[in-house]
């Protein structure tokens, strides 16, 4: 009998990875040309999740634009605030109090812990660590509970403003922090006791996605990326901002560049963050939180009080002889509760009125007047109590002045220097930059933003070929990416 030799061809597998795929952090569509179980190329592919917030900013004044930052890289929130309010500022020309430099620098470590606290969680889950997962939103939502007691919200927090911050600090929240500060370095070697030496975590995370120093630079990484492979730039030391230049702390760095190594540089990372708010809690100095820049920075809310506080006693009221029915109050307020004709007088319903001040604020005829505690009453008695526009109490008077400029500041945007500027801030995953061109008027002509994510969601390819299918998702999980920057 005679034997046939059997002969069996391969060829390469064209695989789609993402961007439903749950490992990829996001939209995040990679292309992978394989040879067996080894990658042979590596296409990435963003975009599934723009949401044009460049234009978006260049469609709104400098403070509409604010909240937009939080919705990049949503993990660390707080630091992309930070990092576009120190631009808008260089830009103004305006210099932030010590106290609001230091609590900003608070603010931003305590965004850096609880961004790498979820990075090692998910990091840990996708190669096959179940318990450090548990362990880090442990410590994080006690992180995510003192933003809320600061400012109310948990991940979009919106809480540094254009020269200072949005409100002080209460005593309670430092008593916290501090207890924070105290437990946190007890905890790290918790997380470290379960995978650093563990002999699965090794094997996968050991030779896996090595590169260069110079190779790294060439790539343009920065954060921890890049300081795993030797390379000790941080822009807090390199070019210090708000209070890294008053505070002591080291840049931990790598030696061999690969994914075990980018993991050491953010757990000690982690420890140094941890020491810099010690130290900005003790350091911390009295004083304003924001700058008395009046025609660039936004005036304290209190002001405006006697207009937008009371509003269980005030009421608005329009003077019929003075309104021409242009309509611009009755489209101006939310609650609907002015009503007439066009080219005809206005009324309000008072019983609708919010006493927002929208209205108030809105009309270009003075045709609007205030009836202090005039909240409740019948339409006649409201005529006979009304106040003509150039007999208003001076304390109203001046909140009103206020309320038109906030007004105006909020919607034009302030009068702002000619000129282009570029500023970097270290966020968690390395450097973010935001550059403005100014044309003179309260919104930027251009606004472009210089995302790690997006740069290092290029070196990928670097990263994978060669290594295994399994190694992409350690790969993907070591550079730390966040696809609502990467797509801004």
């Amino acid at each position: 009998m005679e034997l046939v030799e059997k002969i069996f061809e391969t060829r390469e597998l064209n695989v789609n990875m993402g961007p439903q795929h749950p490992a990829t952090h996001g939209v995040l569509r990679l292309v992978l040309d394989i040879d067996g179980e080894t990658i042979v190329k590596v296409t990435p592919y963003v975009g599934y999740l723009h949401r044009g917030i460049e234009k978006l900013g260049e469609s709104m004044s400098y403070f509409q634009a604010l909240p937009l930052t939080d919705r990049m890289d949503y993990v660390s929130a707080m630091a992309n605030n930070i990092g576009y309010c120190i631009a808008v500022e260089r830009l103004f020309g305006i210099e932030v109090p010590e106290r609001a430099k230091f609590i900003r620098t608070i603010v931003g470590e305590m965004a850096r812990i609880a961004n790498h606290l979820l990075w090692l969680a998910t990091h840990a889950l996708d190669i096959g660590a179940m318990t450090v997962f548990l362990y880090c939103f442990r410590e994080r939502e006690w992180i995510l509970e003192l933003f809320e007691m600061i400012c109310g919200a948990r991940l979009t927090v919106t809480y540094p403003r254009i020269g200072g911050v949005k409100n002080d600090v209460p005593a309670e929240f430092l008593d916290s922090l501090w207890k924070f500060t105290e437990e946190f370095p007890t905890r790290i070697p918790e997380y470290e006791t379960l995978i650093d030496q563990n002999r699965i975590w090794l094997k996968r995370t050991k030779g896996i996605g090595v590169i260069s120093a110079e190779e790294a630079v060439n790539w343009g990484l920065t954060g921890p990326t890049l300081r795993g492979s030797g390379v000790p730039y941080d822009i807090r030391k390199h070019m210090p901002y708000d209070a890294y230049d008053k505070v002591d702390f080291e840049v931990p760095i790598g030696t061999e560049g690969d994914t075990y190594d980018r993991y050491r540089c953010r757990m000690m990372e982690m420890r140094q963050s941890n020491n810099i708010i010690r130290q900005c809690i003790e350091k911390l100095p009295p004083g304003p939180i924001m700058a008395e820049t009046p025609n660039f920075t936004l005036q304290p809310k209190d002001k405006m009080m006697p207009i937008t506080h009371p509003t269980k006693e005030h009421a608005f009221y329009i003077i019929e002889k003075a309104c021409k029915g242009c309509g611009m109050c009755l489209r101006a307020c939310p609650a609907k509760a002015i009503f007439g004709e066009k080219k005809q007088p206005h009324k309000i319903k008072q019983d609708l009125c919010l006493g927002c001040a929208t209205c108030y604020v809105t009309c270009k005829f003075k045709a609007l007047t205030i009836v202090p505690g005039g909240k409740g009453f019948p339409e006649e008695k409201l005529a006979e109590l009304a106040v003509p526009p150039d007999k208003v109490p001076e304390d109203i008077k001046k909140a009103q002045e206020y309320l038109v400029k906030h007004f105006e500041f909020i919607k034009r945007g302030p009068k702002v220097p000619q000129g282009d500027i570029y500023i970097a801030t270290e966020v968690p995953k390395g450097e973010l930059g935001f550059y403005f061109i100014s044309d003179g008027s309260g919104k930027p002509y251009r606004m472009r933003v210089r995302a790690p994510s997006f740069v290092h969601a290029g070196v990928l390819p670097r990263l994978c070929v060669g290594h295994l299918v399994a190694d992409v998702i350690a790969n993907i999980g070591t550079i730390d990416i966040v696809l609502g920057e990467c797509d801004r």
